[in-house]
Formats: structure tokens, C-alpha cells, sequence
């Protein structure tokens, strides 16, 4: 009984530091990672995924609600900021292939957003959700700065809008692999470039573990995609709602 209040007094105690919440942040993060080498980089073991899979574990189990979670691992968050600017860096240092490439790369950029966004919208609303989470679903295939302001702007709930953008950007990086290899794409551009338009910095993170190529190719779709989006939205919602 001793024992059991004491561990008790103990959670009481380190659940009032915010720093809490970081470390179990990139604890879980670290355990994936190890999770995800030791199955050989298995997509279903997705470092991303299972960390996400561990927290929220975590707050269910010691009823934890997601501002005091949030609270503490909100440095991360502001992270998101100064990780999104950096990606200018990829987009400078092959600019010359970017360069040779701008035609097709430029159909691509917008052929992906289109289809992204509108796909989105169209099933959501078939579905028969409401205008403001359909507002929130538009812009899911985004990287999360950019993707909380757009819909933010149009009207949607940026809460909902980052849950998605992590789902989107899970599930393009456990299948986008697997669909990449049964399509036999070879070129490490067009796999960079399919992985950071379909699952933003999540899909970026992973076409790195393909190759430095396709990861920086990743890293300059999804910037891009940020931009084509937050011009193409508006227009798709005024033509599709």
C-alpha cells in the first residue's frame, strides 16, 4: 500500500513538470527508432507511427489530457517553424536538377496537390461531413505549419486539420514504399518527389532512408507543395462546395 502511494506521489510530482512530457516525447521517438532498425526497417514499423501509438497509450492510461500533454512537449512544436524554412536548403543545393527538371516537376507539383486536396474534399463530402471538417481536410497532405494556416484562413479547424496531416503522412509512409516497388519507379527523384507530396515531412524522412537523392527531392516537394496549396485550396473549395 506504501509502495502504491508512493509510486502514486511520484507521478503526481513529475506529472506537474511540462519537461515530462518532452522527455516521454522523444523517449517514445528513440524507441521507435530502435523498433523500426531491429525489424529492418520494416514500413509498418514506422518510427513516427509507433511513437505516436506509445504517447497515446501513455495519456490513456494515466488519464492525461492532451493540453497538459501538449504543454510540455509544445517546444517541438515550435520546432515545426524553423524546420519548415530549412527546407530551402535541399531546394538550393539541387537547384541545377531542379533547374533541367522544372517542366515535369512543376505538372507533377500540381497534379499531386490537386488531387490531394480535392480527393479530400470530394470523399469527406460525399461522406457527408460537415462544410468546416471538410475546411479542415483540404489541406492534409501538407507539412503542418503550413497546413494549420491554411485552414485556419479558409475557415476549417486547425486541431483537426494536424491530427490529419499526421495520419496522411503515416500511412503514405508505411505504404508509399511498398506502392512505389509494386509500380517498379525507379528514379529516386520521382520517389522523393511522390513521398514529400503525398506525406510531407514524414514521407521525407523516410525516401532519406531510400537515398540522400530522393530525400532531397522529398524535402523540395513538400516545400513546394506547401506553396502550390496554399494558392490551389481556395480555388478548389469555390469550385467543388
Amino acid at each position: 500500500m506504501m509502495g502504491h502511494t508512493g509510486l502514486g506521489d511520484i507521478w503526481v510530482y513529475l506529472s506537474a513538470s511540462p519537461l515530462l512530457w518532452l522527455a516521454a516525447t522523444l523517449v517514445a521517438y528513440l524507441v521507435g527508432v530502435w523498433l523500426h532498425v531491429r525489424t529492418n526497417r520494416n514500413p509498418f514499423a514506422n518510427p513516427v507511427a509507433l511513437a505516436s501509438l506509445f504517447l497515446v497509450i501513455l495519456l490513456l492510461v494515466t488519464n492525461t489530457p492532451y493540453p497538459t500533454y501538449f504543454n510540455g512537449a509544445q517546444f517541438i512544436h515550435f520546432l515545426l517553424g524553423p524546420a519548415t524554412v530549412a527546407l530551402a536548403v535541399p531546394l538550393w543545393r539541387h537547384r541545377a536538377d531542379v533547374r533541367r527538371g522544372a517542366v515535369p516537376l512543376a505538372i507533377a507539383l500540381v497534379a499531386g496537390s490537386v488531387t490531394a486536396a480535392a480527393s479530400a474534399v470530394f470523399i469527406a463530402h460525399a461522406l457527408g461531413a460537415d462544410r468546416q471538417t471538410v475546411l479542415s481536410l483540404a489541406p492534409k497532405s501538407v507539412t503542418t505549419p503550413i497546413a494549420m494556416g491554411i485552414s485556419e484562413t479558409i475557415g476549417g479547424i486547425p486541431s483537426l486539420t494536424a491530427a490529419m496531416v499526421m495520419v496522411t503522412g503515416i500511412i503514405g509512409a508505411v505504404f508509399g514504399p511498398l506502392l512505389l516497388r509494386w509500380l517498379k519507379v525507379r528514379d529516386d527523384r520521382a520517389k522523393g518527389l511522390s513521398m514529400g507530396v503525398a506525406a510531407h515531412g514524414v514521407g521525407t524522412a523516410v525516401s532519406y532512408t531510400l537515398s540522400p537523392l530522393a530525400g532531397s527531392f522529398a524535402g523540395i516537394a513538400m516545400a513546394l507543395n506547401g506553396l502550390i496549396t496554399a494558392l490551389l485550396v481556395p480555388i478548389l473549395l469555390a469550385l467543388l462546395l
